[in-house]
């Protein structure tokens, strides 16, 4: 298991972009996390194709970009000339979850699916073995700042358990509500990987939060 940091820069001042990815740089981050919303799938907008093109060019870090839109399908060869190196789209979202996979990763970039707070961890069963990434949402998808979803420590481990069974080798990431509290818990629970916004980028020191995040509960 790993113990990776994805900031999200949907948190981040947009005034001043630029700082806030050259800080992620500077800490022990592993990913700058990118959500992607179209006021459809989920009832916000956010930032699109040039954000993240300004955003590769600044980021020593991989862009972890996280698609809340419908038929995301569409975007996919868009997204990775943007300098998406991972791309993790809404089962929710997608009629052909399989074949969107595969083009993903056809594509170049690690092939993600995400799941919203109602959707059941076996509906991941036949595709599981097809991605590199399983997104879990512990807040409903669309806005920062939400209260953590306390089921969604079962719902980990439920999905460490199909990973192991099948054989998939797929990461665990999860997104929303994580602090420095339930950072560690979430690690022991099966997390590889957890986006943090709000608590990063309105810390005072962005540095030793992320440092906290990645180490605790050691």
């Amino acid at each position: 298991m790993g113990r990776y940091i994805a900031p999200s820069l949907l948190a981040a001042n947009f005034a001043n972009l630029q700082h806030a990815v050259e800080l992620v740089n500077e800490s022990e981050a592993d990913f700058v996390h990118l959500d992607i919303m179209d006021g459809q799938f989920v009832p916000n907008i956010s930032f699109g194709m040039p954000v993240i093109q300004t955003v590769k060019k600044i980021a020593k870090k991989p862009l972890d970009v996280h698609l809340m839109i419908v038929q995301p399908e569409r975007y996919f060869e868009k997204f990775k000339q943007s300098g998406a190196d991972w791309l993790t789209i809404h089962m929710e979202a997608c009629i052909h979850l399989h074949r969107a996979l595969q083009e993903i990763k056809e594509l170049g970039m690690k092939a993600g699916v995400a799941l919203n707070p109602h959707t059941p961890v076996s509906s991941l069963e036949e595709i599981i073995t097809f991605a590199d990434l399983v997104l879990i949402m512990s807040v409903n998808p669309g806005f920062g700042g939400q209260e953590f979803i306390g089921t969604s420590y079962e719902k980990i481990r439920k999905t460490k358990k199909l990973i192991v069974s099948s054989g998939s080798g797929a990461l665990i990431e999860v997104d929303g509500g994580i602090d420095v509290n339930n950072a560690g818990k979430l690690f022991d629970a099966g997390a590889d990987i957890l986006v943090a916004g709000t608590t990063v980028f309105h810390s005072p020191d962005v540095l030793k939060t992320i440092h906290e995040l990645k180490y605790a509960g050691l």
